[in-house]
């Protein structure tokens, strides 16, 4: 399972990455590979006001709807457009280009509240135990 040292997660199988204050916001090959092939993405708009732990876009495969939390709150910066006709990005490159909106965060402490790349590995296997 690739899990990027440079990201912070969450439990819900988000990712982040930081750069300034602005967060970059995806889901781990973990959920990807849960959700199974991706039909459809519904991100936050832009400018949208979004709450750490909080639902803010959806994505829909052969499966089910799925929700994707903000790991911070904050404001959206950017949504990944490319989603809206090629969603099955986040299955090909759920690290790259599948990334999903970027958050002007609001609070420091959020980040602090993250996941590391250990602790969230740690999470799946307590995880798998449950299963």
């Amino acid at each position: 399972m690739n899990i990027p040292q440079d990201l912070k997660y969450t439990k819900t199988h988000e990712w982040a990455k930081r750069e300034g204050n602005i967060v970059i916001v995806g889901i781990t090959e973990y959920a990807q590979k849960e959700i199974s092939d991706v039909v459809f993405v519904e991100t936050p708009k832009l400018g949208q006001q979004i709450e750490r732990g909080k639902p803010a876009a959806v994505v829909e495969s052969v499966k089910a709807a799925f929700d994707i939390y903000a790991p911070v709150s904050g404001k959206v910066s950017k949504v990944n457009q490319s989603l809206e006709s090629a969603p099955g990005i986040i299955n090909e490159e759920c690290y790259g280009k599948g990334w999903f909106f970027e958050i002007d965060m609001s609070y420091d402490d959020d980040w602090n509240q993250l996941l590391s790349a250990d602790q969230y590995s740690d999470h799946l296997k307590q995880e798998s135990t449950k299963h």
